[in-house]
């Protein structure tokens, strides 16, 4: 991708020295600027169809356990793993936030994206965690200790495995 850009930028430079014409911009041009904008992890993503939260919570809602289903979503950053960033929380309204973990976990986000808008693309589905996994995944956030003593009964979760992510400026 980096390749991509510097090439075109070159290309673009040398055309302006031989041209004195004014450039007009295209839309392909106006998405490349756009893409810059966003911190790109795992597989590119483009021209897909990017879902609101509240419409994958209606995704979510209804799911039943075992269905998946391919999507593109934008959706704020409500906790990431604080040990490697291999995990994050996203709200899509529904009450609760949506475990995303990342494809064959070949990739991590940075750990200080909370609050920060990201757009994820891959699969959904619903997932049932049970008690030992939800205590690391406590551990991992950060709670204290009665809290991750707290947890007792696996519970039904909304998952979603990414093979993508950008993250907003």
């Amino acid at each position: 991708m980096k390749r991509t850009i510097i090439i075109l930028a070159f290309a673009a430079l040398f055309i302006n020295c031989k041209e004195k014409e004014q450039q007009i911009k295209t839309p392909r041009d106006i998405d490349l600027a756009a893409v810059e904008d966003e911190e790109l992890y795992g597989e590119n993503f483009n021209n897909v169809k990017t879902l609101s939260p509240d419409q994958v919570g209606d995704i979510y809602n209804n799911l039943k356990p075992g269905d998946t289903v391919n999507v593109t979503f934008k959706a704020p950053v409500q906790a990431v793993c604080k040990e490697k960033g291999c995990w994050m929380q996203v709200d899509v309204g529904t009450g609760e936030p949506v475990m995303v973990r990342f494809k064959d976990y070949g990739f991590f986000v940075p750990k200080n994206i909370e609050n920060k808008e990201v757009t994820v693309h891959g699969k959904a589905f619903l997932a049932e965690v049970g008690v030992e996994e939800q205590r690391h995944l406590a551990e991992d956030a950060g709670k204290n200790q009665a809290a991750v003593e707290a947890i007792t009964q696996p519970q039904r979760s909304m998952g979603f495995t990414a093979d993508g992510v950008k993250i907003g400026e």
